[in-house]
């Protein structure tokens, strides 16, 4: 049992997958940032719109200078957001990219491995021997085909004649023409067979 409580498991997650947390959470704290400065741009607007109108306009000039910062401010956030995706989207397609690679390594691997149990040799001898068995074979079927001297050919045609004469010989015909009423047959008895039975 204490070894199933401490043996220790080896976590699933890369150092990439960490870091490319650690980018979408930067990510999001700065869209969040962003969220609030809109905010307070809006905020600040209306409220230079009444110093304006209360007569305060040094004041508002100060407020509108730093919306103004405010806005620029909000331009860098959105160049650092653009960078962190683009940075996250960079490291995914890497990770792509080495999957692919390890998938390459092992079919090559697997094809080395495929190509030492049969080199080229190998297959040369292979094809080799199946040459000379088909040959073999087409020997013997010539030896077959050709071992009948002539007088075995006659004998064999002569035989074949006589068996073609045979099958021509046809049985007579009956001249006489065929009766119209079969006549009936008259019943024929059978004797029952007497039981045979074994000698004690």
């Amino acid at each position: 049992m204490g070894n199933l409580l401490g043996r220790k498991r080896r976590s699933r997650v890369t150092e990439q997958d960490k870091a490319v947390l650690q980018l979408k959470q930067q990510r999001d704290k700065l869209k969040q940032y962003q969220k609030r400065i809109t905010l307070n741009l809006e905020r600040e607007r209306s409220v230079a719109w009444q110093l304006l109108r209360d007569g305060k306009k040094e004041k508002a000039k100060l407020l509108l200078k730093k919306k103004r910062y405010q806005e620029q401010l909000l331009d860098k956030t959105e160049n650092q957001i653009s960078n962190l995706e683009r940075m996250v989207q960079d490291i995914e397609f890497t990770q792509i990219e080495m999957r692919v690679i390890e998938g390459l390594k092992i079919g090559n691997e697997c094809l080395n491995k495929m190509h030492e149990v049969m080199s080229i040799e190998e297959v040369e001898r292979i094809i080799d021997e199946t040459q000379d068995a088909v040959e073999y074979q087409r020997q013997i079927d010539e030896m077959l085909a050709g071992s009948f001297t002539e007088e075995d050919e006659d004998a064999i045609l002569e035989e074949l004649n006589a068996i073609t004469q045979e099958q021509l010989e046809l049985p007579e015909v009956p001249t006489e023409p065929l009766p119209e009423k079969i006549p009936e047959a008259s019943p024929v008895k059978i004797r029952a067979k007497p039981e045979l039975v074994a000698a004690s």
